[in-house]
């Protein structure tokens, strides 16, 4: 594993840690609708970063990784939209988030430099 995968796997482990916090703040009713939309969103752009790490061809990997860290955005969005979040958790998870965007950017930009 390289550096750069490593500290990416952190902020992920970091931020579902914070998401795992979060979630149980929700009110009772989300936890089965919301929030599982949530974990299951979570885990699967924990498993696309090590798709993409071990594939040979990233292109497509890297594309279904971005795809759902903007739908992980939208799903914060609308938590805060319902209320179940106030501005301050909304300000504190999407850095969390836009952190590793910018992370998975650099990524994608530099895997379109190589040579296919």
């Amino acid at each position: 594993m390289s550096d750069a995968h490593l500290v990416l796997m952190t902020k992920l482990e970091e931020l579902d840690a914070y998401t795992h916090t979060v979630l149980h703040q929700f009110p009772k009713l989300e936890r089965h609708l919301l929030c599982a939309e949530m974990r299951g969103t979570m885990n699967r752009v924990i498993r696309q970063v090590v798709v993409a790490w071990k594939r040979r061809q990233k292109s497509a990997a890297l594309f279904d990784l971005d795809v759902e860290i903007e739908v992980f955005r939208g799903l914060i969005r609308k938590a805060h939209r319902l209320g179940y979040i106030n501005t301050h958790r909304l300000e504190v998870w999407m850095r969390h988030t836009n952190e590793i965007g910018r992370m998975v950017g650099a990524w994608i930009k530099n895997e379109g430099g190589k040579a296919m």
